[in-house]
């Protein structure tokens, strides 16, 4: 059933296209943006889960 929509809709090779550019371009800009930032923000971010600066109040010391 499927087979028949898709041939009756004519070519679709730019949906193809354009999801695999848009796929690249997110994946492209993620990576960017892992490597941009500084090492000091990582190992905080990192670290995050270790700290143990939650008082009864539930507040936080950072």
């Amino acid at each position: 059933m499927f087979k028949y929509i898709l041939d009756s809709a004519g070519n679709i090779n730019w949906m193809a296209i354009f999801s695999l550019l848009t796929f690249m371009f997110i994946f492209s800009l993620g990576v960017w943006l892992v490597f941009k930032k500084d090492k000091k923000t990582i190992d905080y971010v990192a670290n995050i889960p270790l700290h143990d600066d939650i008082d009864e109040s539930g507040n936080t010391d950072i």
